[in-house]
């Protein structure tokens, strides 16, 4: 069987008709008046409910810029000046870099891209069966979504429940960095395991200005438990993030009608007080640190108190933040694509079709989940990779919009049809625009129900698996080479078997 060993020099194909990158905001669920009024709803809450923060040095940079400290209720109260300061210095755009230029992310504005998201725990594999998560997994999808063109950053999807703690972190990006050129995001689980990861990445990138100039890995940091409270062993983990010059994520995932209000316009509120502390603190740190809003609000059905999170209030949610981001001028990553469905089937579908058309048409930066996930973020499957990526490519699609011009009116095209002996399947303009102006899928099925039946009557599931199945047994990226390989493997404890990760003799 042939292999594709591609090397890292190698070229890769791109269609022009939906690039990552396309400039969304035509969505726009939150008027000019709503969004002024959260914003300054969101800074009241912190001046008059604060943040819960426990003594700790993070607690102790808020006192030493003038924030009041309850220190009997561990609450750090922060004034507006203090806001709109670190707004002034805030990041306005984020570069997250792929090995080679065309898989960078340049996040801010309303510049979209989709990828994956993280942190599944069991997996539905090409078999049909559920398992846990191990390793190897984050390898081979990630390889997977290598050769996926609308799948445009790999974040890291599973934990690895194979692994002890203090063996994640470095050995989750290694595996990740292995098997694709596309920019790799990942956490860590410990604060002293930072420097490690940092060192992987300027070994890669070839030295620390050249991480710095274009830093190919970068962090999601869940640096607080809605409502209103900081995780402490994460702001550990933020604190080394900051000092390395890592770029991050600070991410708040609160679910409406459980841990923030019913009320969706009071989640966008606490949503909002809870990203603005955090992008205070980040800044006080570092002024300018390139730092990411991540938001990823949810809700709760309230019937039973389960989390969703393929819901039209998820849609809206997540838009409004987009807008919310955009109108304090500072990238945004939240998300799209979790389906509560526990199989790759309609209600798969519909869900991630609403939420991540939602997300991209507002101009979402970094959305994440777009791609894998099932069962309420505990699922990813392999075949729901292959099939999102068309999902996205359509999304993508409507992103670029309709482009009108003297030439695109037809109006001659239109004349020569009607008035001639031809058709306009056949005119030279149909012709000049069959590749520029349209998206064929890759998976979606056009075929006639004879045609169809002819190759097999499979349904996109199976037609998913297949695709699947093919790349993995064929696609075999070199993104590290095994001089490179050898050295990172001499100094950080790599458990991926390097032979797991070359096609078999």
């Amino acid at each position: 069987m042939a292999r594709n060993r591609r090397g890292r020099g190698a070229e890769r194909t791109r269609t022009v008709v939906a690039p990552a990158g396309l400039p969304g905001g035509s969505y726009q669920p939150l008027k000019a008046a709503d969004l002024t009024r959260i914003v300054e709803a969101a800074k009241e809450v912190l001046e008059r409910t604060g943040i819960q923060v426990m003594e700790s040095p993070c607690r102790e940079t808020f006192r030493a810029a003038g924030c009041r400290i309850d220190a009997e209720a561990n609450r750090v109260y922060i004034g507006h000046e203090l806001v709109e300061e670190a707004l002034k210095t805030a990041a306005r755009e984020v570069l997250l870099a792929g090995r080679r230029p065309q898989h960078d992310l340049l996040l801010g504005g309303q510049r979209v891209y989709m990828g994956t998201g993280g942190q599944a725990v069991k997996i539905l594999d090409l078999d049909g069966k559920v398992r846990e998560t191990r390793l190897s997994d984050n390898y081979d999808i990630g390889r997977l979504c290598d050769t996926l063109e609308h799948i445009h950053f790999y974040m890291r999807p599973v934990v690895p429940r194979d692994l002890a703690n203090e063996q994640i972190d470095i050995n989750q990006f290694y595996a990740c960095l292995s098997a694709t050129e596309k920019h790799v995001m990942a956490n860590a689980y410990l604060p002293e395991k930072v420097a490690e990861q940092r060192a992987l990445g300027e070994m890669l990138a070839g030295g620390g200005e050249s991480f710095d100039a274009r830093p190919l890995m970068s962090y999601s940091a869940c640096w607080t438990v809605s409502p209103l409270r900081y995780a402490m062993e994460t702001v550990e983990i933020l604190d080394q993030i900051v000092a390395h010059k890592m770029p991050v994520v600070i991410s708040s995932a609160p679910q409406a009608g459980a841990t923030s209000p019913a009320a969706l316009a009071g989640t966008l509120v606490q949503i909002t007080a809870e990203q603005l502390s955090g992008i205070v603190y980040v800044n006080l740190l570092n002024p300018g640190h390139p730092l990411i809003m991540g938001c990823v609000p949810a809700q709760a059905d309230l019937r039973s108190g389960a989390f969703v999170g393929g819901s039209a209030e998820f849609a809206l949610l997540n838009a409004a933040c987009a807008q919310i981001a955009q109108y304090l001028e500072v990238p945004i990553y939240n998300s799209s694509g979790i389906s509560d469905s526990k199989v790759p089937d309609a209600q798969a579908g519909a869900e991630k079709g609403i939420t991540g058309l939602a997300a991209a048409l507002a101009g979402s930066n970094y959305i994440h989940h777009s791609a894998g996930f099932l069962e309420s973020l505990l699922t990813v499957a392999y075949e729901q990779y292959v099939i999102d990526n068309d999902v996205n490519g359509e999304i993508m699609r409507m992103l670029k919009g309709i482009e009108v011009t003297e030439q695109s009116l037809s109006l001659d095209v239109i004349d020569e049809v009607c008035k001639g002996p031809g058709h306009f399947l056949g005119h030279p303009q149909t012709l000049s625009l069959m590749n520029s102006e349209y998206l064929y899928p890759s998976l979606l099925n056009r075929d006639s129900r004879d045609d169809w039946e002819m190759k097999g009557a499979r349904d996109i599931r199976e037609a998913a698996r297949d695709q699947a199945r093919k790349v993995l047994a064929e696609h075999w990226p070199e993104v590290i080479p095994e001089n490179l390989d050898a050295e990172i493997r001499r100094r950080f404890d790599i458990l991926l078997p390097r032979q797991s990760m070359r096609p078999a003799a």
